[in-house]
């Protein structure tokens, strides 16, 4: 399967673009198949990652196994932090 990340290349937020820059370099250190989706080119991505997250606020980034939806970054997070992130991705 593929991960998919919803992410923003417009981040007006530092916390939102240093949170994408740490979850990127994770992927691609690993060399995790991705797929990046920018909803800042399109506010219709925005709501659709927003639809798929069950939560009307949430911002990027959001994180997909496929079509599954796995968390946001503080869950990804959380995950490598207790060292379950293979797991937390669904790939393992």
């Amino acid at each position: 399967m593929v991960i998919k990340i919803y992410y923003t290349s417009v981040a007006g937020s530092r916390e939102v673009k240093s949170q994408q820059e740490e979850l990127m370099r994770f992927v691609e250190g690993k060399n995790i198949a991705h797929e990046l989706i920018d909803v800042s080119v399109d506010e219709r991505l925005r709501d659709r990652m927003r639809a798929k997250a069950g939560n009307p606020r949430a911002v990027p980034p959001q994180l997909f196994n496929g079509e599954k939806y796995l968390g946001s970054y503080d869950k990804f997070s959380e995950a490598v932090e207790e060292g379950r992130v293979m797991q937390f991705l669904k790939l393992a």
